[in-house]
């Protein structure tokens, strides 16, 4: 019998140490969150949609643009786009063929605020561009005032082809677009471009109309625009934890 006395007596002196112990140790009104949230961080390549799209339903243009971006940090990516274009057009004076190829490199920051588990974009950027091509001037007419005898056209140049190589051409764009994660790790596309030439080589017995990845060059202005509409597979190479913003409270000063 004693030997349970005393056994009860060590048991119940044990639960009032562990209660006064757990009663004196403060409580956490404000658990912290303990899952860390992680998000992927990797290569995305894709390429443009609308440019097959055109190739396909117009016989005079054939155009493939790839494009690309890397995560470098929570909402900063490189972005990449490489293009091949060739453009048959009929101007008023004179039908002429460009073809060439263009490479631009920015950057890309992302500036919606995703729920956790999302990884859609609302990006903004810039990009540096260069492209060389040449020109072909397929045909011309030549411009007359005097026109008494030649009411329906301009009167006959030549049909014998001309082909201006060598030509290139700089510029640097602004960029706002968007990217939507339609399945896992694959993404919708749309941006839009405005460009402003910095460099324009041409042949001084044909100016450039029109240059692949800038698109028309307009008369006195150094002004051009393009979008594209993509569809591209993001590769997660590895993972990091999401940043988070940090709050500052502001301590209100004691009442007197």
């Amino acid at each position: 019998m004693q030997p349970m006395l005393k056994y009860s007596i060590n048991l119940c002196m044990f639960l009032m140490v562990s209660f006064v112990w757990s009663q004196s140790k403060p409580i956490d009104l404000q658990p912290k969150d303990t899952l860390q949230k992680t998000q992927k961080y990797g290569l995305r390549v894709g390429v443009d949609l609308s440019k097959i799209l055109l190739s396909t339903l117009d016989e005079n243009y054939t155009g493939l643009e790839l494009v690309g971006d890397y995560r470098l940090k929570q909402n900063l990516y490189i972005a990449a786009e490489l293009g091949n274009e060739k453009l048959t057009k009929q101007e008023d004076l004179y039908n002429f063929t460009t073809s060439g190829s263009y490479l631009k490199l920015g950057v890309d920051y992302n500036v919606y605020e995703n729920w956790f588990g999302m990884n859609n974009l609302i990006h903004v950027g810039g990009r540096y561009a260069f492209s060389t091509f040449g020109n072909t001037l397929n045909n011309y007419q030549i411009f007359s005032t005097n026109r008494y005898f030649e009411n329906e056209q301009f009167a006959f140049g030549s049909d014998i082809a001309e082909e201006f190589n060598g030509l290139n051409a700089s510029w640097i764009e602004a960029v706002i677009g968007t990217k939507v994660e339609l399945f896992s790790n694959l993404y919708l596309g749309a941006s839009v471009r405005l460009g402003i030439l910095i460099t324009n080589k041409e042949d001084n017995r044909f100016p450039n109309l029109w240059i692949p990845g800038f698109n028309k060059v307009t008369d006195n202005s150094r002004f051009g625009a393009s979008y594209n509409y993509t569809i591209s597979y993001f590769i997660p190479l590895y993972k990091k934890t999401k940043e988070t913003k940090k709050i500052i409270q502001e301590k209100t000063p004691p009442k007197e």
